[in-house]
């Protein structure tokens, strides 16, 4: 049985179809769309801090704001998008973004830019683009499940390859407030279009669910409460994007107080970005085979590596080779959370449950952004931030060997490709 809301029933023949991959292509480009919500901000960062006279923490608070409006309206999208289908959420999204933006543009002030990031352009605007098409795409294939839910979380580093360089360019040329202007007047007439191509619902009904008895079961996810089991997915997904966030967010003030220039700074947060996108398709292929968990593992560990590098090394060339590592180490992470929703929770309930954990990795990476600044602020410098953002990962890593260890327990053999088993 297949639900009449949202659009046409889709049948179980559509799960891994042509249709499937079209519908695929046109996720990617939604979300390359809504994440310019979240890569304009670092950009124009330097410029708004110094147009508003106020401190690097202040500074920060708008994208503060953008991804804790992010993470709590990806948890409400993902609701919208189980109960009426993905369009809906998406045509909320382009008006959301297009106003947030034409706002931003004429903000007076830090607080009214910093409300309107937080309110139109994350919570009803760019959270519309991330966590319900995560799970809209979960819904359409079996086999190649991981490869395709990390084509779709590559829209995210695409827009974030694109963006940056694009903008600091017309920030420099017309200034930012023309810039966000034009952003939001793109970003409304394009997210519009592509949204009403999106009509058909995911064949929920079919779609595989967790196997029973080894991985756990829907009301025993990793052998443990429901509640409980997401609590940790939760916390796992704060600590792992508190790290995240340091470089993502500051790379560019920090590239223009070492002197290297904030157009330096945009070059290397759009070489990260690009590499970001390499490591989520390769971390899809892994995850077909060694499940989301061992994936999310795999990728935490190589995060903190790569936040180390960071300590020691501050020359142009070398910012730009970690720039690059880190990319290509944490890229996979945050996909592998809706992989592991997928392979131990119920799928009638993926929109609200990926919502929910890719809130908690926003809710990080808002903390992240912000505690950064707020350590420079009170430094100097940017090392203790790095620092603090190696505590939280070894966090992540802590509660990751943790759930492993249950799932082995359970006789899962570390949840190796669980929810493919049907297939």
């Amino acid at each position: 049985m297949m639900s009449q809301r949202g659009g046409a029933p889709a049948s179980s023949e559509l799960i891994d179809s042509r249709y499937a991959m079209t519908r695929l292509v046109i996720t990617l480009l939604l979300m390359t769309v809504g994440a310019s919500g979240m890569y304009v901000v670092p950009v124009v960062l330097p410029t708004v801090q110094a147009e508003f006279g106020v401190a690097r923490a202040d500074a920060s608070l708008p994208y503060t704001l953008l991804m804790i409006g992010f993470g709590v309206g990806g948890m409400w999208m993902g609701r919208l998008a189980d109960r009426f289908g993905v369009t809906v959420p998406l045509m909320v999204g382009a008006t959301g973004l297009g106003l947030g933006f034409i706002a931003s543009s004429l903000s007076g002030g830090i607080l009214m830019f910093a409300v309107a990031h937080g309110l139109l352009i994350g919570f009803l605007g760019a959270s519309a683009t991330f966590a319900p098409l995560l799970a809209d795409t979960s819904l359409w294939f079996l086999r190649r499940r991981g490869i395709a839910v990390a084509v779709c979380a590559s829209g995210n580093y695409l827009g974030g390859a694109i963006w940056p360089p694009i903008v600091q360019h017309f920030v420099a040329s017309v200034g930012w407030r023309q810039t966000y202007l034009g952003l939001g007047i793109f970003c409304f007439v394009t997210m519009t279009a592509l949204a009403l191509l999106m009509r058909r619902r995911p064949p929920v009904a079919v779609a595989s669910p967790v196997v029973r008895g080894h991985a756990g079961s829907a009301d025993q996810p990793f052998g443990l409460p429901v509640g409980r089991a997401q609590a940790l997915l939760c916390v796992a997904g704060v600590a792992c994007c508190v790290a995240m966030s340091m470089p993502q967010v500051h790379i560019v003030a920090y590239c223009t107080d070492l002197g290297f220039g904030a157009a330096r700074g945009a070059e290397m947060l759009s070489l990260m970005l690009a590499c970001g996108i390499v490591s989520r398709l390769v971390s899809g292929v892994v995850c077909d085979r060694i499940g989301g968990l061992r994936t999310l593992l795999f990728g935490s560990f190589l995060q903190t590596v790569a936040l180390i590098l960071f300590l020691p090394f501050d020359g142009l060339v070398s910012l730009y080779v970690i720039a690059a590592l880190f990319g290509l180490f944490q890229g996979g992470i945050v996909p592998s959370y809706a992989i592991i929703v997928r392979e131990y929770f119920s799928p009638a309930e993926a929109g609200a449950r990926v919502g929910a954990v890719i809130m908690a990795t926003m809710l990080g990476m808002a903390l992240g952004g912000w505690l950064s600044g707020k350590v420079f602020d009170l430094t100097g410098s940017y090392q203790a931030a790095f620092v603090n953002g190696i505590g939280w990962n070894l966090l992540n890593l802590g509660i990751v060997l943790f759930l492993l260890d249950r799932v082995r327990r359970s006789g899962a053999g570390g949840g190796a490709r669980p929810a493919t088993a049907l297939s």
